[in-house]
């Protein structure tokens, strides 16, 4: 068996330095975190929090190169807004500010930006977030995908609230929010690649009302939002971070019928596929129950389902097959849906 490549073993960066698998963490760890150690930056955090006299103002930055620009159930404007929304929300944060950087390319039709940043401002309003701050560059016809879009989001997280992969133990249960794969099928069936058409919608919106149902459990040790990478690169964020095995039960993995047909069709797993409104969250078994009821009393949470646990009596990431068996997920390597957030 081959050796799986190294990132010092590229020259020059690849599509999968950026897919949030194996390549883009190595990418950070090695390149980026080293020669910007003095800084607020924590690789492992998707907001980093700033002490305050009353409270914690968290900081999380992001950017957003989607292709097409408009999909079904959402567009590059309203994904800037929820994707970098989402990384507050699941710190625990409430998000009050957004910054907004625009690369546009030369030829790109000024009707369909107006449509993009009309919703991104109905989406930033619907999220109660005001853009305090932007910038517009322009480049030359063919060195971008017509718009790509950089924000940064500012929020505030109470004192009391303790979110983190070191508040993870043995035997904590694993929740999901709903279906999982639906952003990144909704964007491949947008291109109309293979041939494909369909119905189906992102699941592109703000999880801010999810997290805010569960932070008053004292068993809450964890929340992600599950995009690049999807569902599995979480699970394998926690075993790296915790030493622990992580158990998931096939079965009660939500997958819509659409992207199950579309994924068996194509050879792809929807568990690697980007979410952009769905959260994972690790919850103490004791208040797994009330955690998952809170979640289901919502709109956006209704098929909010316990899909597994952590545990010390394995080191994978193992799932339990319908058939009883066992299968490993391993950690990605390539992107198989490039530029779908």
């Amino acid at each position: 068996m081959n050796a799986k490549p190294e990132i010092l073993d590229a020259k020059h960066i690849m599509l999968a330095h950026g897919n949030g698998g194996r390549f883009m963490r190595e990418l950070i760890e090695r390149v980026f975190a080293p020669r910007l150690a003095n800084t607020l930056l924590d690789v492992q955090a998707d907001a980093v929090p700033l002490p305050t006299p009353d409270g914690e103002i968290m900081f999380t930055t992001d950017g957003f190169t989607v292709q097409p620009l408009e999909f079904p159930g959402g567009d590059i404007g309203s994904l800037a807004v929820n994707g970098t929304v989402n990384d507050l929300a699941v710190s625990g944060a409430t998000p009050l500010y957004l910054s907004l950087n625009a690369f546009i390319e030369e030829g790109l039709e000024v009707a369909q930006l107006e449509r993009v940043v009309a919703s991104l401002g109905r989406t930033a309003t619907e999220a109660g977030v005001k853009i305090a701050a932007g910038d517009t560059k322009v480049v030359r016809r063919g060195e971008g995908g017509g718009l790509y879009l950089a924000t940064t989001g500012v929020g505030v997280r109470d004192r009391g609230i303790r979110l983190g992969l070191d508040r993870i133990r043995d035997g904590d249960v694993i929740l999901v929010s709903g279906p999982v794969g639906d952003h990144g099928i909704a964007v491949m069936l947008a291109r109309e690649q293979f041939g494909l058409h369909g119905e189906l919608l992102s699941d592109c919106a703000s999880v801010l009302p999810l997290t805010q149902a569960v932070l008053a459990f004292p068993g809450l040790r964890f929340m992600r939002d599950p995009t690049r990478g999807g569902l599995a690169m979480i699970a394998h964020e926690i075993r790296r971070a915790t030493g622990m095995g992580i158990h998931l039960d096939e079965p009660a993995i939500p997958i819509r019928e659409a992207v199950a047909s579309v994924c068996e069709m194509l050879g792809y797993d929807p568990l690697y596929l980007a979410c952009e409104g769905r959260v994972v969250a690790v919850v103490a078994p004791a208040d797994a129950p009330a955690a998952l009821q809170a979640w289901r009393a919502l709109p956006q949470g209704q098929s909010a389902v316990m899909i597994g646990r952590v545990t010390k009596a394995k080191r994978f990431v193992v799932m339990q097959t319908a058939l009883g068996g066992e299968r490993m997920l391993d950690e990605l390597d390539d992107d198989p849906l490039p530029r779908i957030c």
